[in-house]
């Protein structure tokens, strides 16, 4: 595979990575990979493109090899606030952009705010709330949610970083999150989520502290105003062995002008990796 070049963007205070492929003149592409994953999973649909684009890959703040937030902040308005950052420090023109589950949050998010950004949106699995738990998170309890949540960040910004024997151990654990992934895969994905210790262990890269959101956020209502919003026309697929609800079905396609899903069977969430040819065919013919 190509190897890509690296560099850091201050953006809100914080220095974030950013990895790119192929021709830095060429049109630009964004892929923004999900939680507690890293730039370089994109290293097979980046490879893909690298001929006809500039494939560009940022780290999300505590991920990868971007800075850790010091607070321990990692809510989606930190999230969606450093990707605009990122569009306006590089001076995009509207492209193509692609996102994976929360990476699809955010860039669908940034699209809605700002619809003559993007000229096609590609969402894997990254819509957030099926109705059925957005219905059960607006019925919650906010004063208790609030507890829960302040509790849960303490424990968490507590915790120091976990130790794994070695990179093989650390590839058996990704396992754990999808047992479709073959060992070159899971060996690449090791490799880059990791860096190793002196005593040859290795320590994940992304901050311990990651997990638990607020429970304030925008409303339902304002999520779907912004589906709406979006001009380009948007890819939603899906993988038909994940837990993720099928917007299809559920409702939420419903809610965008121009959008086409795609259910893709023998996947689980990870869906560019699950069934990568596949996935890879779809957005070449999607962006063309």
């Amino acid at each position: 595979m190509i190897e890509p070049r690296t560099y850091t963007l201050a953006v809100r205070r914080l220095q974030l990575n950013i990895v790119e492929w192929g021709d830095p003149k060429a049109p630009p592409l964004i892929l923004q990979h999900g939680g507690r994953d890293h730039a370089r999973n994109w290293d097979w649909v980046a490879n893909a493109f690298a001929a006809s684009h500039r494939v560009i890959a940022p780290d999300l703040r505590g991920h990868g090899d971007s800075e850790w937030s010091s607070d321990g902040g990692y809510e989606m308005l930190d999230y969606l606030d450093d990707f605009a950052g990122i569009v306006a420090a590089l001076d995009l023109p509207p492209c193509p952009m692609i996102g994976h589950s929360l990476g699809a949050n955010i860039v669908t998010r940034f699209v809605g705010l700002y619809p003559d950004r993007a000229t096609r949106l590609v969402n894997i699995e990254g819509l957030g709330d099926s109705p059925e738990a957005a219905a059960r998170r607006a019925a919650a309890d906010p004063i208790e949610a609030l507890r829960k949540w302040i509790t849960r960040r303490a424990d968490v910004t507590a915790r120091t970083p976990r130790d794994f024997p070695d990179r093989a151990a650390l590839a058996s654990r990704l396992r754990e999150a999808d047992h479709r992934l073959d060992e070159a895969t899971l060996d690449h994905l090791a490799t880059h989520a990791a860096r190793a210790n002196a005593d040859g262990s290795v320590r994940p890269k992304h901050d311990p502290a990651l997990g638990p959101t607020s429970p304030i956020d925008i409303s339902q209502a304002t999520k779907e105003r912004l589906w709406a919003a979006i001009a380009c026309p948007v890819l939603l697929v899906y993988g038909a062995e994940s837990w993720a609800s099928n917007p299809a079905v559920d409702g939420r396609a419903g809610h965008f002008r121009d959008v086409r899903v795609e259910l893709l069977e023998g996947a689980g969430h990870w869906v560019h990796h699950d069934r990568r040819d596949a996935f890879i065919a779809l957005v070449r013919a999607f962006l063309a």
